[in-house]
């Protein structure tokens, strides 16, 4: 009986080895595999997944924990512990280069009034080693006295330095007389698509839109290493809020050369999708040659400025500012430069993308583009902003499937004044991102930063609260244009990845899509609203490498 015994245990122990060898032999071998999460996907069914397989960077699964960990292992393994992860934060509409090179500059943001201006760039001068005080981020919208500030003091204070300070939307600046003196600005400037401010016949300092270039071409550009070393400051920021691609909208060729050489050298991990500046020099060059397309550049358009900015009052309007009679704002360009850029753009492979502010400025380019594109047409061509609509204009969006790119963090800095300047009747055509929505059934998100802060909560909570940090409007602003909490998500990754034709690779967390996710601390899609602004991140990954932890 021993005898039997023995050799049936023997058969026993050697069935288990061969299963235990089995079960090994078909566990397939991964990079990684994250664990024990609510992986919200953003696919077309907005599925959820507790466990996700990366191998090579890319998605091979995602699913229950139990149908990964039976059939994938992976030396990194990541146990979430019920976190909430995410497709990687793609910021449809900001300024990467420029926030990145505005490093060296004098952060003006915040300040509550001229004086505490002239402290910061005070303070500033004494360690500035640029002949320059070049300062941007000011907002007179903040300030008691809501106007435009005048340049005497700063002639008084800096009589032998050029001071330029650019106000917060870009549109906008304040110099002293020393950087008139050298663009050569006089009472008797005049400039096509800006203004130059003049008050009792003489210059206030202030130059909207065109007529800032005028100084800020005289400015030296700072040098190729200390730009890609702000560039790489400024990807540590997007990573830490969960960004993993930017469309960089509106930069030059050395730009574009500057982050594909730190790219090629492995150290700007940063997706960039980039669209070069309204340059009649760059047309023929890249109409001829399409889009130029690596592992993490794509340089696939051009972009546009039609008009200025509301709160500047450079954004073109159909009738007189409300607080302002007899100011409409302006185009930036005449309509044949708008016409002529179209048609060449429509005969090649590059997209357009067009900034729009104002319901005329709106309203000039969505006809131009109806004039132009076919009814059933994938081109994608963007209104960027699309801020005030006519709603007489509405339908251009849906007939030539035109793409309103939206920032919904303006809605909540503008809110406050933004009535003032358009009136009780205008301002509810104003930041009516559902209804924009409604037309064309996607919408992609951004933020337009430096313009507004980097943080994908903030535009995922001013989309979805349309409130401020203090929860102001009680009720929320002009709720009926609120997004759903997938609407925001959509926009802020697949729509956004959608919007630069990239969808089929990025922007939601699909097996065979790179993987591109983030891990935050608290559930966005379902925590309580004011908790939204209080979520962290704690890991991003690009092309599964983990590039952020907290």
């Amino acid at each position: 009986m021993s005898s039997i015994f023995h050799h049936r245990s023997l058969f026993l122990a050697g069935s288990f080895l061969l299963l235990a060898i089995s079960s090994c032999k078909f566990r397939q071998k991964a990079d990684t595999i994250i664990h024990h999460a609510i992986i919200y996907t953003a696919n077309a069914n907005n599925d959820t997944a507790e466990a996700i397989v990366i191998t090579d960077g890319k998605i091979v699964l995602t699913g229950s924990n139990d149908e990964v960990l039976k059939n994938y292992e992976a030396d990194n393994l990541v146990d979430a512990g019920g976190k909430a992860i995410l497709p990687g934060f793609i910021d449809a509409h900001c300024h990467f280069t420029g926030f990145a090179t505005d490093m060296w500059k004098c952060d003006l943001t915040g300040t509550r009034s001229f004086n505490d201006i002239v402290d910061r760039i005070a303070a500033y001068s004494d360690t500035s080693q640029v002949q320059w005080i070049y300062g941007r981020g000011w907002d007179q919208n903040d300030w008691e006295v809501k106007e435009f500030p005048d340049r005497q003091i700063l002639d008084s204070l800096f009589s032998d330095r050029p001071v330029f300070l650019k106000r917060i939307d870009g549109h906008a600046a304040l110099v002293n007389q020393k950087a008139l003196d050298m663009a050569g600005i006089t009472a008797e400037t005049k400039v096509a698509g800006g203004s130059i401010e003049i008050k009792n016949g003489r210059l206030t300092g202030i130059l909207i839109d065109n007529a800032m270039d005028l100084v800020d071409t005289k400015i030296p550009q700072i040098p190729d290493s200390l730009a890609q070393q702000f560039f790489l400051q400024a990807q540590q920021l997007c990573f830490a809020q969960g960004l993993a691609g930017v469309h960089d909208c509106g930069v030059g060729e050395h730009t574009i050369e500057l982050l594909d050489a730190a790219q090629k050298d492995g150290l700007l991990k940063m997706k960039v999708y980039a669209l070069l500046s309204d340059s009649a020099q760059y047309y023929d060059r890249w109409i001829k040659k399409g889009p130029y397309i690596t592992s993490r550049l794509h340089v696939g358009g051009f972009k546009l400025y039609a008009d200025g900015a509301l709160g500047s009052r450079g954004a073109c309007l159909l009738q007189d500012y409300t607080d302002k009679p007899g100011l409409k704002g302006f185009l930036l360009s005449d309509t044949g430069h708008f016409a002529d850029v179209a048609h060449k753009l429509f005969n090649s492979r590059l997209q357009l993308c067009t900034h729009a502010i104002g319901d005329s400025g709106n309203r000039a380019i969505l006809k131009l583009y109806s004039q132009i594109l076919p009814a059933n047409n994938d081109r994608r061509w963007r209104i960027e902003h699309a801020q005030v609509v006519d709603i007489a204009d509405m339908h251009y969006f849906k007939d030539h499937r035109i793409i309103p790119s939206v920032q919904p963090t303006h809605t909540t800095s503008d809110m406050y004044w933004a009535g003032q300047r358009l009136g009780p009747v205008r301002i509810k055509e104003a930041y009516a991102y559902k209804q924009l929505l409604e037309t064309n059934r996607w919408m992609p998100l951004g933020t337009d930063f430096p313009v507004e802060d980097i943080s994908p909560f903030k535009t995922f909570y001013a989309a979805v609260v349309r409130q401020d940090a203090k929860g102001f409007p009680e009720g929320g602003f002009q709720m009926e244009n609120a997004l759903s909490r997938q609407e925001a998500l959509k926009g802020m990754t697949i729509w956004a990845a959608k919007a630069a034709f990239e969808e089929k690779e990025k922007g939601s967390l699909v097996a065979g899509k790179w993987a591109d996710l983030v891990m935050l601390d608290k559930d966005i899609m379902k925590c309580k609203p004011e908790d939204i602004l209080k979520t962290n991140v704690l890991r991003t990954f690009i092309n599964g490498e983990q590039v952020y932890k907290k």
